[in-house]
């Protein structure tokens, strides 16, 4: 039984069961701002990873600025590309499989809150700053930009599942397997998507401005045709990475999504390791000169990205966190839905979400005054459940944070590529 404060119960809409959502005009469905303490009385912690969030968006924001060139139009760019695939999401039938909770501030008929749009400069501006100076060949760094995003996301994902910041549909098939109930797919999806937005925000720019360096601006015109291009092609180049290793094993051969995402991962190290192989001196042409301020903003907002999810799960109550909002609609359990695959393979998964019969073990309806919704319902309420062993929470969050440590420690102060870049020097 879930632990729930008495104040709780007076929170607005608790309880309540919607089948459908009606907004009052263009503007209402756009765009909601509601109290922040409403909020911060149902969901503490996800109050904190949104003003995280935000902070990180401004820390990666302020030091695109300082450093000018190419690096302004990276940071809008992730802006867009996330905005591209939030939007696909929702609108997709085939990809929409997720629910945030509800937010002070919440767009595109409540299914969009605003400190995701600022996830995405926070995942991608940040690999991209870091991996920039691994001064990897442009065929390796892309990759490594998707892999330093997935290290960022895991600890995010792993902790706001548990604490409800969102929820998973029940019974697609390209979610249902699971690690501490994050889908192995939503790695996928983050590695792969990072790979090809960053691949093509690089590539345009050579396409058009072959004689220029990586990121020394093209003018306006080149610029904003990459950061375009990129953020409509990101989504589109993602999906791609999954056709020659997921889909034909997880769909055809019936391999659990786990083996996929670890056989991605492995061709992806495998090409970063190669690229610093091979690494010469004409790739030290140029870094981010972004000064030791600067420097330390980047490597602030990680310690603070790192650390709220650490003590999330070493202090947090999930038991006593409530999410009154949208959700995977409840109703018979016996309709069935088709998916339709990347390879033109059809899926089935239920219509909707099946209160007596469902595997996600992270919320249950025991918070609820009335139980589980009866009927369909859209928007309802959904109720934390407490940590079966907080500690072996604590020591997967507190691994990936030791590992993000020296990772982010050895690219932001490169003492070998400074030395390098002394032998240049000397030999000139």
């Amino acid at each position: 039984m879930a632990v729930v404060n008495m104040d709780k119960h007076n929170l607005p809409l608790f309880g309540v069961e919607l089948e459908n959502i009606h907004f009052d005009g263009v503007f209402d469905w756009l765009i909601s701002v509601k109290p922040i303490d409403t909020f911060w009385n149902a969901q503490p912690t996800y109050i904190i990873v949104q003003i995280i969030f935000t902070i990180g968006a401004l820390s990666t924001l302020i030091h695109a600025f300082r450093n000018g060139g190419r690096w302004p139009y990276l940071w809008l760019g992730t802006i867009l590309h996330g905005l591209v695939v939030e939007a696909i999401c929702y609108i997709h039938p085939d990809v929409d499989n997720f629910w945030h909770s509800q937010t002070p501030i919440i767009f595109l008929g409540r299914r969009l809150p605003l400190h995701i749009i600022f996830l995405y400069p926070c995942f991608i501006y940040q690999a991209s700053a870091a991996v920039n100076k691994l001064k990897l060949p442009w065929w390796a760094e892309p990759v490594a930009v998707g892999a330093t995003v997935v290290l960022i996301d895991m600890p995010y994902d792993i902790t706001c599942v548990k604490f409800v910041h969102w929820s998973w549909h029940d019974t697609d098939p390209n979610i249902e397997d699971r690690h501490y109930w994050v889908p192995w797919n939503s790695y996928y999806f983050h590695c792969t998507f990072a790979t090809s937005f960053t691949f093509w925000f690089h590539y345009i720019h050579y396409l058009y401005k072959p004689s220029n360096k990586k990121w020394q601006s093209s003018g306006i015109r080149v610029e904003i045709m990459s950061m375009l291009i990129a953020s409509l092609l990101g989504a589109p180049g993602g999906i791609l990475m999954f056709l020659p290793i997921y889909h034909p094993l997880h769909d055809i051969a019936g391999i659990h999504s786990e083996v996929t995402f670890f056989t991605l991962f492995s061709i992806v190290l495998l090409i970063v390791w190669s690229g610093d192989r091979i690494k010469t001196l004409n790739s030290i042409d140029e870094g981010v000169n972004d000064g030791t301020l600067f420097t330390k903003l980047l490597v602030f907002s990680l310690i603070m990205h790192y650390s709220v999810f650490l003590l999330i799960v070493i202090f947090g109550k999930p038991e006593n966190e409530i999410s009154i909002g949208l959700h995977e609609p409840t109703g018979p359990c016996n309709v069935t839905v088709q998916l339709h695959t990347a390879l033109g393979m059809i899926l089935h998964k239920r219509k909707y979400l099946c209160v007596d019969d469902y595997d996600e073990d992270y919320f249950d309806f025991s918070c609820a005054p009335s139980g589980p919704p009866k009927g369909i319902a859209n928007w309802y309420t959904i109720c934390g459940k407490p940590f079966k062993n907080r500690s072996e929470y604590i020591t997967v969050i507190g691994t990936i944070c030791v590992v993000a440590t020296l990772y982010f420690y050895n690219t932001h102060h490169n003492k070998k590529d400074l030395q390098c870049n002394n032998c240049i020097k000397k030999h000139q």
